[in-house]
């Protein structure tokens, strides 16, 4: 668990092309180690993340590009 402390703690957090500028909801994403994605709440950055395995995150990146273009 140590790692992934560390690894929250110096990540490099993006904010969502998706959240607005208003400073409604807004979701932030930063690479982990071991390809693992971590994603958070930008206003509550103390707060747990949560942490997806390489592979889940590619499916979940995936299913959204598919609804995307299948607006």
């Amino acid at each position: 668990m140590e790692k992934l402390t560390c690894d929250r703690e110096t990540a490099e957090w993006r904010k969502s092309s998706w959240s607005g500028p208003d400073g409604g909801n807004c979701v932030e994403v930063a690479e982990l180690g071991g390809g693992r994605r971590g994603v958070r709440d930008s206003k509550q950055v103390a707060q747990p993340v949560l942490v997806f395995p390489a592979a889940e995150w590619r499916a979940f990146v995936g299913g959204l590009k598919v609804r995307r273009i299948g607006c």
